[in-house]
């Protein structure tokens, strides 16, 4: 700016001088303003056409100030090319990637129409583009769990679908936010997966079921000889040791029987967890027989619940959970620590908490506590007799009961395991007259 004022002064010094030499000095700096004016307008209208009409990569020759703003607007020019090149190159890798990825990927607005699809997603849903760009994903893909899904709001989890193309095709469907509300639909073949664990069910089931006949009968053999007062004065210690560990691999076995039965049984035989279950005498039972296993131990086992506050289940289901939770309770607390279960309903359904001074899980532990078979301590898992499936069956139990486990705890101050059921599946004594309506809103 301050050259194009030194410009602009030197223009007007030369019209002075030259008004003065031939004695019209306002008439010089009246046509030396007009020129400079007029060279400005030219360049103005260079640099203009050039913007607009895009002619060239490189700018037109200008005047003054003019020369140096169409440098500047070249350079932004130049890097803003460079940028584009750049993008347009990312979006082809990831168009690339993304047409390469074995899952089906989907891009949508955020009221379900479609922007972009890959190749999967058009072979596993039976999509096509560029034909269904702008359609709405819920009139093409139609199966009533999808399109619950997509209305629900709900999406931390996917949701499994047969395939639109093959109804033999097992789909994994979910749907993740990003951006600016944008959404991406990814499906994934959990065919094969879901072969596999059909798979594993049968195997564990069938050598579960094939165990248990040899197992009760090797029990009951033992049983015998040590009612044989010749043979158990010699060998006393070695067929305790022998039948304790039997009864410990008929407990497996039964429990591995349960979890194979919760994990197979289909949707035919929901209407079993239809029925009243009275939860306050199921606890009533539980707590009793936890006294009973405590024994010498002496916990102090106190129970707190609402009377007349029931469920709709399976009442040897939750008879096997609730037990677990109780009976785990008391194996991992030390002699004379408190044990409590409470039994409570509110406006967010009913909860079951047990709650205990034992010695604590540590965090790490807790994420996997429902595995089969994992154990924090696994020697004293086996001195008190654990299968190691417990939690693993409370897990299966409350998933059907449309419930879900919270664990907290402290190392070395104790532990609650807390079951929170959902306003449906709650019946409230108000209700509970005629033995099948749910309360709390369900």
């Amino acid at each position: 700016m301050a050259a194009e004022l030194w410009r602009l002064a030197g223009v007007l010094a030369a019209a002075l001088v030259l008004g003065a030499a031939v004695g019209h000095v306002l008439l010089a700096l009246w046509l030396a303003t007009l020129a400079y004016l007029g060279a400005h307008l030219w360049s103005l209208a260079r640099v203009r056409r050039w913007l607009a009409e895009g002619r060239g990569i490189y700018p037109p020759p200008a005047w003054g100030l003019w020369d140096e703003l169409l440098e500047l607007i070249f350079r932004l020019r130049q890097r803003s090319r460079s940028r584009k090149r750049r993008l347009a190159g990312l979006l082809e890798r990831f168009r690339d990637a993304a047409a390469a990825m074995p899952d089906g990927a989907v891009v949508l607005r955020d009221t379900g129409e479609i922007e972009w699809l890959n190749e999967a997603a058009a072979r596993l849903l039976g999509l096509r583009a560029p034909q269904d760009f702008g359609r709405r994903i819920h009139n093409l893909v139609r199966h009533p769990a999808f399109v619950r899904y997509l209305e629900g709001g709900e999406w931390a989890e996917p949701v499994e679908i047969p395939s639109p193309v093959d109804d033999a095709v097992q789909l994994s469907v979910q749907l993740i936010v990003y951006g600016d509300n944008q959404r991406l639909l990814i499906a994934r073949d959990v065919t094969r997966l879901k072969k596999l664990e059909a798979m594993r069910r049968d195997f564990v089931a069938n050598v579960s079921h094939e165990l248990r006949t040899p197992v009760t009968v090797l029990a009951g053999y033992l049983e015998a000889l040590e009612e044989d007062e010749a043979c158990a004065r010699r060998w006393s210690r070695p067929l305790a040791l022998m039948r304790e560990q039997a009864v410990r691999m008929r407990r497996i076995v039964d429990d591995l029987l349960m979890l194979s039965r919760l994990e197979t049984e289909d949707a035919a035989h929901r209407p079993r967890l239809r029925e009243v279950v009275d939860v306050p005498a199921l606890l009533a039972r539980i707590v009793a027989e936890a006294r009973t296993l405590s024994g010498p131990r002496r916990h102090r086992i106190s129970l707190d619940a609402e009377q007349g506050l029931g469920l709709l289940g399976n009442e040897s289901e939750l008879a096997s959970a609730f037990s677990n939770l109780v009976v785990n309770a008391v194996q991992y607390t030390p002699e004379g620590g408190e044990i409590r279960v409470r039994w409570w309903g509110d406006a967010t359904g009913a909860h079951l908490a047990v709650s205990d001074t034992g010695i604590g899980i540590a965090p790490e532990h807790i994420p996997r506590l429902t595995e089969r078979f994992y154990r924090v301590d696994v020697a004293r898992s086996r001195a008190t007799g654990g299968t190691g499936l417990g939690l693993a069956i409370v897990k299966h139990v409350l998933a059907r009961h449309e419930a879900t486990l919270r664990i907290e705890s402290v190392e070395g101050r104790g532990s609650t395991f807390r079951c929170d059921f959902p306003p449906g599946r709650v019946v409230r004594p108000d209700a509970a007259g005629d033995g099948h309506q749910g309360a709390g809103g369900g």
